[in-house]
């Protein structure tokens, strides 16, 4: 509902004209199918939703930095870091030199992570990039801004995300979020 009052009635629509409830159900949604889409992650693959993400967005590209997967993921660096190495721990990439230029550090798949993102579920963080980089610009900007001010309202800007359901806990392992 919330969706289709504001897609009809544009911009001039008041907050008072749609419920916060209509807005907490579609962010509800949202995490639920991230959730669920991460749980499968883990039951299918064993690895997280946030890992079969960078898995998944690594396979479309012959090899990328750590910086230009933070730049496809939507993620920071520093958070994409973190689950690249679990995934090199694991074997399911490879850091090497770039053939252009070996100072260069790369990413790909190795043949185990080829394997293993070629039977993948459906990720969800995937239809989410997909669905946001949909929307116009405009909508974006309105987005960003909402999103941005409930968050501040919420940590009151003092975290740097991570990526979606991938937290650590105090022993260093991977908690569910």
């Amino acid at each position: 509902m919330c969706f289709a009052t504001i897609r009809y009635m544009g911009a001039h629509t008041s907050a008072r004209t749609v419920p916060a409830r209509d807005a907490l159900d579609s962010l509800r949604r949202i995490v639920q199918a991230l959730r669920e889409s991460s749980r499968r992650a883990e039951r299918e693959l064993g690895v997280t939703g946030a890992q079969a993400f960078v898995l998944e967005t690594l396979a479309g590209a012959p090899a990328l930095s750590l910086n230009e997967l933070a730049e496809r993921t939507h993620t920071h660096q520093s958070s994409v870091s973190t689950v690249v190495a679990r995934l090199v721990k694991r074997g399911l990439i490879r850091r090497s030199r770039a053939t252009e230029d070996a100072r260069r550090l790369v990413l790909t798949l190795s043949p185990e992570g080829r394997r293993l993102i070629a039977r993948a579920p459906d990720i969800a963080q995937s239809r989410l990039v997909r669905g946001i980089e949909r929307q116009p610009e405009s909508a974006r900007r309105v987005l960003c801004a909402v999103l941005g001010a409930l968050a501040h309202d919420l940590d009151g800007g003092r975290s740097q995300p991570g990526m979606f359901f991938e937290s650590h806990s105090p022993k260093g392992r991977t908690a569910r979020g």
